[in-house]
């Protein structure tokens, strides 16, 4: 593995911006994180496809991150390179009830673009912080509503395949997941929507954002949902019931808002975060029997 021979290839690439050491923390919603060996923005397909040729001649493992909104990374950062979609990949257009975007699109962007163009299909993902390419990864969403429903297709490039296509149909639409990223990294997508009556829009996204605002600790330093719901019951009340809101360790703290967020209340560590999430599963185990699955991504040695 030989980061110096990687920067310097990498570093001569068009349309690739590259750092070295580059703190993790600034660039995840949790504010934590270590630095990466490389940081690696490609903005358009032909970086990308020259990037990942450098990191595999010079034996470096990789991972595609997008804005960091469910992502724990380690306080010794990342052993490789983190690959960031840029400038090509942040593009959408419109036609009709079609909108084809960039995985590096904003979610919340491409949700107010189809809002104002009176396009229904995505009121379901108002305030849901993060990509396009990162809602497909894990099929955001709720438990009526997810993105899967209105991807008419995905597009993935993999080094040893290039582009790949794949119909909406062919992917297995799971809850928090797709099994995508296993497949490729996610360049784009063609949503499709529907024309709908603006007010009905307009009522059901308030709902949302109303009631995320009154569920979720919006504003504050976390991941998201720490852990995935487990069949018929709540994560959240799972942990609330065993006594864990408001725990602290360092400045991590289970949020008092909602028990299945953690929050950085200033200077936490991965360290931090990762007992409190053990705590969690510990202490819901050894109660219900119940194993909770994380959904949060853990980035770097644990």
């Amino acid at each position: 593995m030989s980061v110096d021979s990687a920067y310097v290839e990498l570093s001569r690439l068009d349309g690739v911006d590259i750092r070295r050491h580059e703190p993790m923390a600034r660039h995840t919603s949790f504010h934590i994180g270590g630095p990466a060996d490389l940081f690696v923005v490609c903005d358009t397909l032909a970086a990308l496809a020259g990037a990942l040729d450098v990191l595999a001649d010079n034996g470096l493992p990789y991972t595609t991150v997008g804005k960091g909104t469910n992502l724990l990374v380690s306080d010794s950062g990342y052993r490789g390179a983190i690959l960031v979609l840029g400038k090509e990949f942040k593009r959408h257009v419109c036609n009709g009830e079609h909108i084809r975007a960039g995985a590096a699109c904003i979610l919340a962007y491409l949700v107010q673009d189809a809002f104002s163009r009176g396009l229904g299909g995505l009121e379901f993902a108002v305030g849901v912080p993060g990509t396009l390419g990162g809602a497909l990864a894990m099929n955001a969403g709720s438990r009526e509503s997810w993105i899967g429903q209105v991807a008419e297709s995905v597009t993935l490039y993999a080094p040893d395949a290039g582009l790949i296509r794949l119909r909406g149909s062919e992917i297995v639409w799971g809850y928090r997941t797709s099994g995508l990223s296993s497949r490729g990294i996610i360049v784009e997508s063609e949503l499709r929507l529907t024309f709908a009556d603006p007010v009905r829009m307009r009522a059901q996204m308030e709902r949302e954002l109303t009631r995320r605002k009154k569920n979720q600790p919006m504003g504050a330093a976390s991941a998201g949902s720490v852990f995935m719901n487990p069949e018929g019951d709540s994560a959240g009340r799972l942990i609330e019931s065993v006594g864990l809101k408001g725990t602290r360790l360092g400045d991590a703290r289970i949020s008092d808002v909602h028990a299945n967020f953690i929050v950085n209340d200033g200077h936490a560590t991965a360290a931090d975060v990762l007992g409190l999430v053990k705590k969690i599963r510990i202490s819901v185990r050894d109660r219900y029997g119940i194993e909770l699955q994380p959904e949060v991504r853990f980035l770097g040695e644990f």
